[in-house]
């Protein structure tokens, strides 16, 4: 589990390229590698990843070809950042949601909007995931807990504050480009108990 609070930005050092794998070289400093151990899981842009092999400054994770498919890590390239967070520890303090790592699809750039008092991002979903997506609600995007802005029919704003631009990698998003969104667990199980118990009493 995690807490959608990133820890830091970390550079892609190398990706090894297999047939239906990929391996991530990410160059993880001292302070998030230490009690670091292998088997255990750390979030590369909101997707729970397993440490398997720790050398020097580097830290490695496969990623197999449905997480390739379902999420932006088959975007990444040697020069890359992505956004690290360590699984959440008993007694922990949780500053944003619990994310359980498990993106559930990929969102769109639609539009960027970047003056010296504020920094917006418009991102659109395929419209099944909107009914999760709620005004004022909790989203991961790119494994950082924001508050969801306006909603649209399929496309919703997220307002960025500075110290999430400078603690994250989403400074760098543009128009096109797709980051990986989890849904809200707590708001997902709301929205279909709801909705089941809607059909149920009208098919009654």
């Amino acid at each position: 589990m995690f807490t959608g609070i990133v820890q830091a930005t970390c550079e892609v050092l190398a990706i090894d390229k297999k047939t239906g794998l990929n391996t991530l070289q990410i160059a993880i400093g001292p302070d998030l590698r230490e009690g670091l151990s292998l088997g255990a899981s750390v979030a590369n842009n909101g997707v729970c990843l397993t440490v398997t092999r720790i050398d020097d400054n580097r830290v490695f994770f496969d990623v197999m070809e449905e997480t390739l498919k379902l999420t932006n890590l088959s975007n990444l390239r040697p020069g890359s950042q992505v956004n690290i967070e360590r699984s959440l520890t008993f007694g922990s303090e949780i500053g944003g949601h619990v994310l359980s790592g498990h993106v559930h699809t990929e969102a769109i750039v639609k539009s960027v909007s970047k003056t010296e008092s504020h920094h917006d991002i418009c991102l659109s979903v395929e419209p099944k995931w909107m009914n999760y997506i709620l005004y004022k609600g909790f989203v991961g995007v790119n494994g950082c807990s924001l508050t969801v802005g306006e909603v649209s029919g399929s496309s919703f704003m997220l307002h960025l504050i500075p110290e999430t631009l400078k603690l994250t990698n989403l400074d760098s998003y543009r128009v096109g480009d797709s980051i990986n969104i989890e849904i809200d667990s707590q708001t997902q199980a709301i929205v279909d108990t709801v909705e089941r118990v809607l059909a149920k009493r009208f098919a009654d």
